[in-house]
């Protein structure tokens, strides 16, 4: 079996035409996403939502086009309906509505896709590529980059696992950079097991502006989105590769962030799509990883740390969380979960180690309840572990304590 490769997958979708317009998908740009690993191939076509039916016939034809190319296994092709179509000015559709719907459509898009073809986006994500009507040219190099220039530095919390209290030390140090006079932002990528919302205690569809961008929701003076904002917490996110992708950019590209000196994104856990889409596609200051004490948390901790430096991100420094227990009793520290891993880890594989944040229900208390320790006791000496973590930080993205704005008074909401 010979290899197929992307340029012949794009010159058979020329054949492809939108019912609509009457021209093929790859001269209209609607094809997005693509990814090609041994002969499986997954994409997505970018629709307008209200044409969902009738593309339905498009996708099949899409996917039966590639499948007959020679080195094709299988094929993967699901509508994406988050654009709205030019000069639709109906204002009862807001987009935030209309972006919960699209991402909807696409879960059931998946979810009507070939239960045997699953495997055809297993690969890394980062490989998008759209082709003009000109044949060769590509938009970004390999990787369509997503420009963010009100944003001064983007900074990933990652983690190779789950489990390890990641979610909980973004939001923290989103709330100690904006504590210490920086305009901080927090972006919830974890589309799978979306957080913020509860973690910050705000909720409802965020608002829009004239040109269809959705406004972040602000608490605890920072900026925040989340997938937790456009889905229903209890609606499980069952979409594939191309479609997260999808999500993660809309998250970015179609934000009214303004100006910020410091946008935290928790990533979901793992080193899958979502973090290959945001480390090859998003100008990412650094990385830094949270992982817990023992072996098994750290072995993970490596892929991610080892996968963030072959994209050529850097990476900040390990967070050790859970580091652990102190007894509010005697005072003594006991390591639950054994000790210094974390920093004999960072020695050895030629990085820092940021901090410890320990064992504490206090922590877990607060963050359940919408009111985060950093904002709820910001004097406390768990805030002022974070603090001390987010100064760090700043100090690798931003430069100089100097350049760093006067901080202003911050009322916790």
């Amino acid at each position: 079996m010979s290899r197929v490769t992307e340029d012949s997958i794009y010159a058979a979708l020329r054949n492809i035409l939108d019912p609509a317009t009457g021209r093929d998908l790859v001269t209209q740009d609607m094809i997005t996403g693509l990814v090609v690993k041994d002969g499986n191939v997954g994409f997505a076509i970018e629709i307008d939502p209200q044409t969902s039916h009738d593309m339905e016939a498009v996708r099949k034809r899409a996917e039966q086009t590639v499948l007959a190319l020679d080195g094709v296994s299988s094929v993967t092709a699901v509508l994406t309906a988050h654009r709205e179509a030019p000069g639709d000015g109906a204002a009862a559709q807001s987009a935030s509505g209309a972006a919960a719907r699209g991402m909807q459509e696409q879960a059931a898009g998946a979810q009507s896709s070939s239960g045997d073809q699953s495997s055809g986006d297993q690969s890394s994500g980062g490989q998008e590529q759209r082709r003009s009507s000109g044949g060769d040219q590509r938009r970004g190099g390999t990787q369509q980059a997503i420009e963010m220039p009100g944003v001064r530095a983007i900074v990933a919390v990652a983690s190779g696992k789950g489990g390890v209290g990641k979610s909980t030390t973004a939001t923290n140090l989103a709330l100690a950079c904006a504590r210490q006079g920086y305009r901080a932002g927090l972006l919830d990528a974890d589309i799978y097991g979306p957080s913020a919302p509860r973690m910050m205690g705000i909720g409802g569809k965020p608002e829009v502006t004239g040109d269809k961008r959705l406004v972040p929701k602000r608490a605890h003076g920072i900026e925040v989105m989340s997938m937790g904002f456009l889905v229903d917490e209890d609606t499980p996110t069952v979409w594939r590769g191309p479609m997260v992708q999808t999500a993660i950019q809309q998250m970015l590209r179609d934000v009214e962030w303004g100006e910020l000196d410091i946008l935290v994104v928790d990533m979901p856990p793992g080193t899958g799509d979502a973090q290959l889409t945001l480390s090859q596609q998003v100008p990412l200051a650094g990385a830094a990883i949270v992982t817990t004490p023992q072996d098994l948390a750290l072995t993970d901790a490596n892929k991610g740390l080892h996968m963030f430096r072959k994209v050529d991100v850097p990476v900040l420094g390990f967070i050790e969380n859970m580091s652990y227990f102190q007894c509010p009793s005697c005072g003594e520290r006991h390591h639950v979960f054994a000790e210094g891993g974390g920093r004999r880890e960072a020695g050895r594989l030629g990085t820092e180690l940021l901090g410890e944040i320990p064992l504490d229900i206090v922590i877990r208390e607060t963050s359940d309840g919408g009111n985060p320790v950093v904002a709820s006791q910001p004097d406390g000496a768990h805030a002022q572990s974070y603090a001390a973590i987010a100064a760090r930080l700043a100090e690798q993205v931003l430069g100089a304590e100097g350049q760093r704005r006067q901080a202003p008074r911050i009322v916790m909401e």
